[in-house]
């Protein structure tokens, strides 16, 4: 009687041992592709962020040098107070055109790592189809 060769078939602890170097390892890749999305995300929000920031400083100091200017071109024709108010409300509509624009812009940043997400999917997939 002949017996098998033990050494072209691997045992069975050798294939769980396999499967769960295989499944760590594939854990491991989601994670950095997780983290990687993440980062690109963050960079968005990042530069949505600083665009706020320069616009509300470069709005306030616009607004301050050229309300001066404005109010003092209106006083001529009209009381001062009257041509002030209307400087201010120039600059509230600038204000709620520069905030829309922001908002716009931080809208299209996603929190979720798509990718990730979608690749996790198919490794739950392919481990249903293993599992058959």
């Amino acid at each position: 009687m002949s017996t098998p060769d033990s050494t072209s078939q691997p045992s069975l602890g050798d294939l769980v041992s396999d499967l769960g170097g295989d499944l760590s390892k594939l854990f491991r890749q989601e994670l950095e592709l997780a983290k990687t999305e993440i980062h690109e995300e963050a960079a968005k929000a990042g530069k949505a962020a600083g665009m706020f920031g320069g616009a509300g400083f470069a709005g306030w100091m616009s607004a301050l040098f050229l309300s001066l200017a404005l109010v003092w071109a209106l006083d001529a024709a009209i009381d001062a107070g009257w041509a002030a108010l209307i400087v201010a409300l120039l600059w509230g509509i600038a204000a709620t055109v520069m905030f829309v624009m922001g908002r716009n812009k931080l809208r299209t940043v996603s929190p979720v790592p798509e990718k990730t997400v979608q690749t996790l999917k198919e490794d739950a997939q392919w481990a249903r189809d293993l599992k058959n």
